[in-house]
Formats: C-alpha cells, sequence, structure tokens
C-alpha cells in the first residue's frame, strides 16, 4: 500500500481564498464569436483531442466569493488553446482590481484535476479508502482538500479523485491575484480569443429534374468545437469573412446534409455588416459540446435558378510570358478531359464553404454527383464550382497552322478542336481559351461566333449532338512590336 503524508491546517482568506464557485457562471450567458476556419482537423470524423486551428472569442460571466484584500482567486474551465496575452478579466467597479495573472497549461491527468478546482472531491487510495472529502483548493506537489470542519488536507499520494459534483468543467485554470476592496460575491467579466472553434458554410443543392437547370438549395452552418472544454446555452454569433492575424502564436483560422423540417424565419440568424465582414447571430442558445461538429440553418430552404457547363478550357488565366513565345512546339496545358460545371447567382450573402451536389437516378434516389468550394459571394454575385469529369464528352486540339513573320512582328496560329459526345441527349460545350503566345492578339477567323472575347479570354460555346461530333476551326494573329522582337 502507498504512504501518504497528510498535513492538516487552517485555510487564511488572506493567503488562500475557497471558490465553491469558480467556474459557475452567472445568469447572463457566455457570448461566443466564433470565425470562419477551413482547417480540416476541425471537421474530423475522429476526436484526437484539442485542435490548434480556428479562432473566437469568449466574453463570460463568472460568480466570485472575495475577501477584503489581497488575495489568490482560481478560475477553471479555461479552453487548453487560449491566447494568454488576449485574455483579461474584469470586476465590477469598486470591487478592487487584478494585480496578476497567470495560466497554467497542464496536460493530461493534471488538466482533469485543475478543471476540478473549487469543485466537491473525494480523494481515494489504492484499496478505495478515502484520504479526503472536500473543496479542491489545489493540484500540483499533492491536492488540498477543504473539508466542512474548515480544515485542509494536502495529499501527496492517492489512487483516484472522485468528483460528487454532476458538471465537471474541462480545460485549463486561471491564477488570479486580487486587492479586493470588500468581502462578498461579485460578478466578474472574463475575455479570452481561444483556438479550437471554428465554423464555415454547409450548402447542399439538389437538381430539378428536366433539362433546366434549377437546384432546391438549403444552406447550414457547420460548427466545429475541438476546444478542449464544453459550452453550454451559449449565446453564439459567427463572422464570415478573412480577419488578418498577425500572431503567429495566436490561434488560426461532418457531412453536410438538408434539415428534415424547413426552418422558420425565426429559427434563422439574424445577419449584419461588421467593419468589412458579415455576421449571423443565432436567435437561441446553443451547446456545444468537446469533440463535436453540430449544424445550425443560415437561410431557408429555397428553389434557385443554375447553370450547367460542360467545360473544355486550354491554358491557364494570368499567365503572361516575357516575350513572344516563337517556338513551334509550346503547347499549353489541355488534355481530352471536359470538366462538368455548376453556376449559381447568390440569393443573398453567401458565407465561404462547400456545395455538395445531389440528382435523382432513373429509380428516384439521390445521388451524389459532386461538391466544389464556394467562396464568399455577395448577394447577386455568381458562384461557380466544378462537379468533375463528364463521362460521355471528350475532345482533341490539333494546331492547323504556324507562320511567323520576324520583320513583320506577326505570328499565325490556329486549331481545330473535335468535341465527341457518347451520351443520348445532345449536350452544349465551353470551349474556352487563354492565348498565351503574347499579350497582343486578335481572332482572324472562326467556324463559330465567340461567346466570349476580351485580352485574356476567347471562349465558344458548341453544340454537340447526341452520340455525334463537332468541330470547331479558330485562327489567331499575335503582333509585337520592333522593341518586344524575341532575340
Amino acid at each position: 500500500m502507498p504512504t501518504r503524508a497528510i498535513l492538516r491546517t487552517t485555510a487564511t482568506a488572506g493567503t488562500l481564498m475557497l471558490l465553491t464557485l469558480a467556474a459557475a457562471q452567472a445568469a447572463t450567458p457566455t457570448q461566443l464569436t466564433i470565425y470562419r476556419s477551413d482547417s480540416p482537423a476541425l471537421y474530423a470524423s475522429t476526436a484526437d483531442g484539442d485542435v490548434d486551428a480556428g479562432y473566437a472569442v469568449v466574453h463570460e460571466r463568472r460568480a466570485l466569493e472575495l475577501a477584503a484584500g489581497v488575495h489568490d482567486v482560481t478560475l477553471a474551465g479555461m479552453p487548453t488553446r487560449i491566447d494568454t496575452e488576449a485574455l483579461s478579466l474584469g470586476l465590477p467597479d469598486g470591487a478592487g482590481s487584478v494585480l496578476s495573472q497567470r495560466v497554467l497549461l497542464a496536460h493530461g491527468a493534471d488538466a482533469t484535476l485543475a478543471a476540478l478546482l473549487g469543485q466537491q472531491v473525494e480523494v481515494l487510495g489504492s484499496g478505495g479508502e478515502s484520504l479526503a472529502k472536500g473543496t479542491l483548493l489545489r493540484t500540483g506537489q499533492g491536492l488540498l482538500v477543504h473539508d466542512d470542519a474548515g480544515r485542509s488536507t494536502l495529499v501527496t499520494q492517492y489512487a483516484a479523485v472522485r468528483s460528487t459534483d454532476a458538471d465537471v468543467p474541462s480545460g485549463l485554470r486561471l491564477d488570479l491575484r486580487i486587492d479586493a476592496a470588500r468581502t462578498g460575491p461579485v460578478t466578474a467579466s472574463l475575455s479570452y480569443p481561444t483556438a479550437g472553434l471554428g465554423w464555415r458554410a454547409a450548402y447542399v443543392g439538389t437538381l430539378s429534374p428536366g433539362a433546366a437547370c434549377h437546384m432546391q438549395f438549403a444552406s447550414s452552418a457547420s460548427i466545429a468545437n475541438r476546444s478542449g472544454r464544453d459550452w453550454q446555452g451559449l449565446r453564439l454569433t459567427l463572422i464570415a469573412g478573412e480577419p488578418n492575424m498577425a500572431k503567429s502564436s495566436a490561434p488560426r483560422p461532418m457531412m453536410a446534409r438538408a434539415f428534415a423540417a424547413e426552418a422558420k424565419m425565426a429559427d434563422l440568424p439574424e445577419q449584419a455588416s461588421l467593419a468589412d465582414y458579415r455576421s449571423y447571430t443565432l436567435p437561441a442558445p446553443v451547446d456545444l459540446p468537446n469533440d463535436s461538429v453540430s449544424q445550425v440553418p443560415l437561410y431557408a430552404t429555397r428553389t434557385i435558378d443554375c447553370e450547367r457547363t460542360a467545360l473544355y478550357s486550354v491554358g491557364s488565366p494570368g499567365y503572361r510570358p516575357p516575350q513572344p513565345v516563337l517556338n513551334p512546339d509550346f503547347t499549353p496545358n489541355d488534355g481530352s478531359e471536359i470538366t462538368s460545371m455548376l453556376a449559381l447567382k447568390a440569393f443573398d450573402s453567401l458565407p465561404a464553404g462547400y456545395l455538395r451536389v445531389l440528382s435523382a437516378d432513373r429509380s428516384g434516389t439521390l445521388q451524389f454527383i459532386g461538391e466544389g468550394r464556394i467562396n464568399d459571394t455577395p448577394k447577386g454575385s455568381q458562384a461557380a464550382i466544378t462537379l468533375g469529369t463528364a463521362f460521355d464528352l471528350r475532345a482533341t486540339r490539333e494546331r492547323t497552322k504556324f507562320e511567323v513573320d520576324a520583320p513583320a512582328h506577326r505570328m499565325d496560329e490556329a486549331f481545330r478542336i473535335r468535341l465527341s459526345n457518347a451520351g443520348d441527349t445532345a449536350r452544349m460545350v465551353t470551349v474556352r481559351e487563354y492565348p498565351q503566345r503574347w499579350r497582343q492578339w486578335t481572332l482572324t477567323s472562326s467556324s463559330s461566333k465567340p461567346s466570349t472575347q476580351n485580352p485574356d479570354l476567347l471562349e465558344f460555346r458548341v453544340n454537340v449532338p447526341a452520340n455525334g461530333e463537332a468541330t470547331l476551326d479558330y485562327a489567331l494573329r499575335y503582333q509585337w512590336t520592333a522593341a518586344e522582337q524575341p532575340r
């Protein structure tokens, strides 16, 4: 049997303050503001402990029992990834002042014990015997327990600690040295940023049957909590946008599903502007258990118009060669695959997130057909994602002409693109080229009129019949000045 050392003393109010309500919150609910994060670790389906990603700001109330004069106070239930430099505790006017504060960065079993500070516990020996029972005042080099008789017991060797409270706060602890003006209860304001919390939008689009593109659009917020702490009864605000995080040490910023029941307007977040960002304040208190991903509706589900596009793209947007490219073998990136695209017009401000698209098969069963990221999209703007590679569509590109007239500072190039469709329905294919031999170019001929033409882009829309082919021919002329002539 392990030995035990028991130290019996009387607690002195001026040096050690008993906090039976250290982790208790006042009636005012905790205010939590969560910023958007795409960290995969936050939304992973495995719970591997707290995560150093995401960013949130906490504003909570803590009930303290103070004694007049200088004394120490401990607050338990702190998240494990707080920004220690930005933590602030404020006392009511006239109650006193905080002389110093210290966050104890406990790990493993020490973190669990730190969470029990201020709670009723029973310390057990290896044989199950009770070594001490009362309020846990201190952990570290032994456990200091204050009993109902006013005595304190320091237990240095023990087998287990049993909590008699139903709710045990999780996380780190905050030690404060306070100079209180008077004895009595006060409600303190505690604010701090923390990692381990993040959110992003989750969208589900269900395509309607028929040739026209319509889809039922469901939108929700996925909220991840890997902070090392449970949160109950929160007043929650979500921030859409990307504030700059200057400190490298600061916190860094479940499959989506449609809601079974239609969200009522009263159940939806209240949207507002916040400086250069947008905020979504939830209408009712929410719980965020540790190691969880929760979903709440952002907008009411609605049917919206969309556009399906089969895209064959050549070249890369934004590429600018330093001089005209005269090499006849120069070939921008291309291939035979044609991608399936989906575009929509934002009916309201859409925060960044992922759109999962479903379509019914012949039996009416909804099947997944692609997923893509939507960036922050203001109301009325276009959003587009790539669904995948079109199975029945293929393309080949052949250069049919290439001539360089160096004295005239001119180069001519022509192409033939063959499009094939093995499907049972006709398809419209968008051919998109970014001319990349030089920045000055003109379209000299084409078998189809371009649908878009600007200094950076040339685009055609070609109808390809079912089980058939279509051909597109076009020619470009590049020109440059004598000063731009390649050497």
